[in-house]
């Protein structure tokens, strides 16, 4: 199966984008474009990217998905996906947490999720990076800066931030690390999107900083969710540790994590490796420079690919089993997202290497 079979892409921006997304020992270009041309059958007429047809979606992993067809040189519908949520966002700046098959007409949750709210100005980035649209970004600057004051109304005293906000309103203060790391990552990208356009916004770069060095130095403001996969790599996933800080926390949960030639556990003790988690991981390994390790990490979960290009969403190792039956859009965006910047894809690696993004820190004192 060729690219060409697949009668996507666009041109040869999306050709040359499928070839960087080989990787010896783990995606030939042939399947690469396999897994990018069902990530696009996967998308709604109007943008939407769902878990998998039919099934519901949440903006997060719309984001993600849409950032790999970014990747792959799919920028009309990646394009797509952020045109949809700009035409759905809610007054207050949010986007509910769950919609039946991308129909906004039919949530499923209309909790609002600070990280959710977030990740869009992520994606919004990674877009103008892989395509210098200065009209798009400019088209979008009003939906980030509504989602970023959305969820900045949900930060605590002690930088973390809460949650969600209930259907009816209620703020959730509770804080969750994996979240508020990836909100973290959320404003950094935004003050890049404001340097960028020279528009400064200092009350952004106060609340990055008094997150990061909440991340960083006071674990007792979140929740306890140490048994999730998630907590342990995601503050170096976001950018919020690096250097030998992360590296040793990747040393510590490495043992506890990792399960060799299957993948990584979503949570303690359950005998269940994830394709998402696994992906994630790799990509905060390259972040750190451990590029071997995590090249080895995504070679373990090929077993999860199936015929159509996409992954299943994980699998249980003492029932040799995969579980649940379903292929998710997002695992998929999350593997296509690792091999891309393991192969030096420019928009990719700067927005999870940290390049072109402000610090987004505060000093480590108390």
């Amino acid at each position: 199966m060729t690219w060409s079979d697949q009668g996507q892409g666009q041109g040869q921006d999306s050709r040359d984008s499928i070839e960087r997304l080989a990787l010896p020992g783990v995606l030939t270009a042939d399947q690469a474009a396999g897994t990018v041309a069902a990530l696009a059958a996967a998308q709604r007429p109007n943008g939407a990217i769902p878990w998998f047809p039919g099934h519901h979606l949440d903006p997060w992993d719309h984001v993600e998905a849409a950032m790999a067809l970014d990747a792959a040189g799919e920028h009309d519908r990646a394009e797509a996906a952020y045109r949809w949520l700009a035409r759905h966002q809610n007054p207050d700046g949010s986007w509910y947490a769950g919609y039946q098959d991308g129909d906004p007409e039919r949530p499923t949750d209309r909790g609002r999720e600070s990280n959710f709210c977030a990740y869009p100005a992520v994606g919004i980035w990674h877009h103008y990076l892989a395509t210098g649209d200065d009209a798009f970004l400019d088209r979008m600057w009003p939906q980030v800066c509504a989602a970023v004051e959305f969820v900045l109304a949900l930060q605590q005293p002690g930088g973390q931030i809460g949650w969600k906000r209930e259907s009816g309103g209620r703020a959730v203060t509770d804080a969750l690390l994996t979240g508020s790391s990836s909100v973290q990552h959320a404003l950094r990208c935004a003050l890049a999107i404001a340097e960028h356009r020279e528009e400064p916004q200092p009350d952004w770069e106060l609340a990055a900083g008094a997150l990061g060095h909440a991340i960083r130095r006071h674990p007792e403001r979140f929740l306890d969710k140490s048994r999730y996969s998630m907590d342990w790599y995601y503050p170096v996933l976001a950018g919020a540790l690096r250097g030998p800080r992360a590296l040793a926390r990747i040393e510590e949960g490495w043992a506890r994590f990792v399960v060799p030639g299957l993948g990584v556990r979503c949570v303690l003790p359950n005998p269940w490796v994830t394709g998402g988690e696994s992906a994630e991981l790799a990509l905060a390994l390259w972040a750190v420079g451990e590029s071997d390790r995590a090249v080895r990490i995504l070679a373990d979960i090929q077993h999860l690919r199936a015929d159509d290009g996409l992954y299943w969403t994980g699998y249980e190792f003492e029932n040799r089993e995969v579980w649940p039956v379903e292929r998710t859009t997002w695992t998929a965006g999350a593997m296509i997202l690792a091999v891309a910047a393991l192969g030096g894809d420019e928009a990719t690696t700067a927005v999870f290497g940290g390049e072109r993004l402000p610090d987004g820190l505060a000093p480590d004192c108390c």
